[in-house]
């Protein structure tokens, strides 16, 4: 972990000015994904917004915003599919804008996702902003926005709303904004499973920056003179030139200590969104603390380290065409990994790294349908600061045709999938 260069935050709407041309950008992306999958349904019977509202997990969604949680389906082969594997989050809010909107269940969950994709988009910015600068944080947008399986952004699923909350929880981690960050990793906790991730990247800032602290401490006044991302104030470029507050006699104790209950407080708060839930379900299904893990079990989900997913790319390679998919697979899981060990090399901030490698790890060694692994990695934006880099250096007119050919791509692929198999 190094020393990041010393940003200001902008406040309020210069914030959003700042950050107006990568929505703007992100929106065009978008609205071009849709477009392409309205006429695409249109020319084969159709309905774009029951493929965006009404299919898979939305419908999962929606039955829990509508009817609660009793709801279960029995299979034939005797698994349990039971909406007690979704999270909470997100059915809340739908409930909500039912309630206080005339939107029906479904345009509900579609605006909540509308609205929370854009929220990401805003909250990736400016993790990417306060990390490399703001051609990179708009550079980061447009691929996250073009990436293959982006149309799931725009469906009435979790994925933009974990995103988000997600993103700004990191981006509290790196301005020093503790509580709030530990406030925004619980609400992620109640979005999905892999909230963890943002749990473990909120704690190993937190510890990280107290251990330092206190190594510091030991080692006589004035030793440091620039704080890290970590490190609250590292936002206030008046920081970056005098010694740390801690470090100067007869303030130590009193600037030292609200920082350290911030701390322990957003260490505190992280996790009380995923332990909630998941006692709360051991309680309802009277299994205990492991009940969460029974309900994915009826699902066929579970952590097995890859071995099933290691399986399945295996079985590829035992046929022609198929042993093409195998090596897309390979190719795939590849490309994921060097990415990662890329943004080890650039030095990233420990809680991307920590939150960008749980979430990969999450997804590619879970047992789950291994067809949902593309969308599940969808929240792993860290990954894509490399790219995000190599795009930002490109001159604005290569860089513009570069995202313009990736986001045509993106919307007849996304098109063509949700009227096809899908995302599971």
């Amino acid at each position: 972990m190094t020393d990041l260069d010393v940003r200001a935050t902008p406040p309020g709407s210069a914030a959003l000015r700042r950050a107006a041309p990568a929505l703007l950008g992100y929106a065009a992306v978008r609205a071009l994904g849709l477009l392409a999958l309205v006429l695409w349904s249109a020319a084969r019977g159709k309905s774009a917004y029951t493929l965006l509202t009404a299919r898979w997990d939305a419908l999962w969604y929606t039955r829990v915003a509508e009817l609660g949680y009793g709801y279960e389906v029995r299979l034939p082969n005797g698994d349990v599919h039971s909406a007690l594997a979704f999270f909470p989050l997100l059915p809340w809010l739908e409930r909500l804008l039912h309630a206080t909107t005339p939107l029906p269940y479904a345009g509900a969950g579609f605006m909540v996702s509308t609205v929370s994709s854009l929220a990401a988009a805003w909250g990736i910015f400016a993790v990417a902003d306060h990390v490399h600068g703001r051609r990179a944080g708009i550079c980061a947008v447009l691929v996250w926005a073009v990436l293959p399986v982006g149309i799931v952004q725009s469906m009435a699923y979790s994925e933009s709303l974990f995103t988000a909350l997600a993103a700004w929880s990191l981006y509290a981690v790196l301005t020093g904004r503790w509580v709030t960050a530990g406030a925004l990793a619980s609400l992620s906790g109640l979005t999905r499973p892999v909230g963890l991730a943002v749990v473990a990247a909120v704690c190993a800032a937190a510890s990280t920056s107290l251990l330092r602290e206190r190594r510091a401490q030991g080692t006589g006044p004035f030793v440091r003179t620039r704080r890290t991302a970590l490190e609250p104030g590292a936002h206030d470029p008046g920081h970056a030139s005098r010694p740390s507050a801690e470090a100067s006699p007869g303030r130590g104790d009193t600037a030292r200590g609200p920082r350290v209950e911030a701390r322990a407080l957003g260490m505190l708060l992280a996790p009380l969104g995923t332990a909630g839930y998941v006692l709360w379900v051991g309680h309802r299904t009277g299994r205990g603390p492991l009940g969460y893990l029974d309900v994915q079990a009826g699902w066929r989900n579970g952590f097995d380290g890859g071995y099933a997913f290691a399986r399945f790319v295996g079985d590829k390679f035992t046929a022609f065409p198929s042993a093409l998919a195998g090596v897309g697979l390979v190719v795939g899981v590849t490309l994921l990994l060097w990415l990662y060990v890329v943004c080890v090399r650039q030095r990233q901030p420990l809680p991307l790294l920590v939150y960008g490698g749980a979430v990969l790890a999450l997804a590619l060694c879970a047992s789950s349908y291994f067809g949902s692994k593309p969308r599940l990695l969808l929240p792993a934006f860290p990954l894509l600061l490399p790219l995000a880099l190599a795009l930002a250096r490109l001159r604005n007119t290569r860089s513009a045709l570069v995202v313009g050919c990736l986001a045509v791509a993106s919307a007849v692929y996304g098109a063509w999938w949700l009227n096809g198999s899908g995302p599971p």
